[in-house]
């Protein structure tokens, strides 16, 4: 007859059993998940998570599932080979103009064809984020949500103009009685929290009133500005904006300008020297974005600049039309424009992923880490002579060269230049 003390023994190792069995199903079902993509043999370049090394990337229902060394095959639904290329989070292009429509009062870039339809420009280029820098203000954010946002297959988030009209004119763009603090905040925090992730002061003739006014609304939103300090007669001066005007995490745009474009440059355009506060403002917290555009990067700044250690924060684009088929043409040019530089890849893909994705708060953002949204980029970086030009027809000559190949969007294939992921053909 059993006792209860045998009894209790046997129902001990009977609860045991169990949850070894319990343990070793569950186990064999995270093993058997399907994965929907394996990109199989790249290099993976994720400054976030400090990934530099050949490794895999597996994505599941559109999300990161897995980066490691050789993720099984057998465990993927399709595996895509991208030996010899490298893999990186999705490109974030942090200054771009993609506010397009035909207001025929507009004279700039807001609602109108200078304005370019982001998914032309993004996917082939790598890019999955692209930020609006200021094209539309408080009052007609909802039509470029409505026209422009909504339709996008692009993540679009966007920097609001301080400028209630937004670049709808240079003229409109003096108006100090339309800078309203407390609408762009109502707008930013209340109402667009998910998209808006900054206010843009740019094209203002004065001195500092529109810096000013788009720093009082940052801090009334809890945002970063961007500051387009272009177009006033005389300069305005730089150092005064860095060190008595902006707090850390501001950003100030086209930051290899030469002083003819109406912007103070920071290499002295006779000695070529760095000015000595450059160095003292970004270590105070100054972003220097790269702005390219189409008038708005020279080698004469750029080369002395990194030449005496001066790098910039976020490489980005300033994509319009007077850009897109000019020195700029899309986001691997100018990524690639450092790597003839003398700039690091893995520093090139950090300040064009998740570094952008720090500056403008969206952590959630610019990386691969297990369970963020899938979106990826592939690129192969080209071996040769390659030659890049600035803004003023000048060329610089390279050995390297990126090209998108892959490009998936929330785990989505969006782009593949070469028919990569794509099924052979059988006779």
């Amino acid at each position: 007859m059993t006792t209860l003390k045998e009894f209790n023994s046997y129902l001990f190792r009977y609860q045991i059993v169990s949850l070894i069995v319990l343990f070793l199903l569950a186990i064999q079902t995270v093993n058997a998940q399907e994965i929907d993509i394996l990109l199989k043999g790249g290099h993976v370049i994720d400054p976030k998570n400090n990934i530099n090394a050949k490794m895999d990337v597996a994505i599941l229902n559109g999300k990161i599932f897995r980066v490691a060394v050789n993720i099984p095959e057998s465990s993927a639904k399709k595996t895509v080979d991208v030996s010899g290329l490298y893999v990186s989070p999705g490109i974030i292009d942090m200054h771009v103009h993609v506010f397009q429509g035909t207001d025929k009062y507009s004279t700039s870039v807001a609602n109108s064809s200078r304005s370019q339809q982001a998914d032309a420009f993004s996917f082939r280029a790598g890019v999955t984020t692209m930020v609006d820098a200021g094209t539309s203000g408080w009052r007609n954010f909802r039509t470029f949500k409505a026209q422009s946002i909504d339709k996008s297959q692009t993540r679009i988030l966007a920097f609001l103009n301080v400028i209630g009209n937004g670049m709808i004119g240079r003229f409109e763009e003096q108006d100090i009685n339309d800078m309203n603090p407390e609408m762009n905040a109502y707008m930013i925090k209340k109402l667009f929290p998910e998209i808006l992730v900054g206010i843009k002061s740019a094209h203002y003739w004065g001195e500092f009133t529109s810096v000013d006014k788009a720093v009082e609304s940052g801090k009334l939103a809890d945002v970063p500005i961007m500051v387009d300090f272009g177009e006033h007669v005389p300069t305005n001066s730089i150092e005064s904006l860095f060190l008595k005007h902006f707090r850390p995490g501001d950003i100030f745009t086209h930051t290899y300008s030469e002083i003819s474009s109406g912007r103070e440059s920071i290499v002295d355009e006779k000695s070529r020297k760095l000015k000595p506060f450059i160095l003292e403002a970004q270590k105070r917290g100054v972003i220097f974005d790269v702005g390219h555009g189409g008038g708005a990067f020279s080698w004469s700044q750029a080369i002395p600049a990194f030449k005496q250690g001066f790098l910039p924060d976020v490489i980005s684009s300033d994509l319009h039309d007077q850009s897109m088929n000019a020195g700029m043409k899309d986001m691997t040019n100018v990524m690639s424009k450092f790597l003839a530089l003398g700039m690091q890849l893995k520093d090139v893909i950090e300040r064009s992923t998740w570094a952008p994705a720090k500056v403008i708060k969206r952590t959630d953002l610019g990386h691969l880490s297990v369970g963020a949204e899938a979106d990826i980029a592939v690129f192969n970086l080209r071996e040769g002579k390659f030659g890049f030009t600035d803004v003023r027809k000048v060329s610089v000559e390279g050995s390297k060269k990126l090209e998108a190949e892959l490009t998936l969007r929330a785990g989505k294939i969006m782009w593949d230049l070469n028919g990569i992921s794509g099924q052979p053909w059988k006779n």
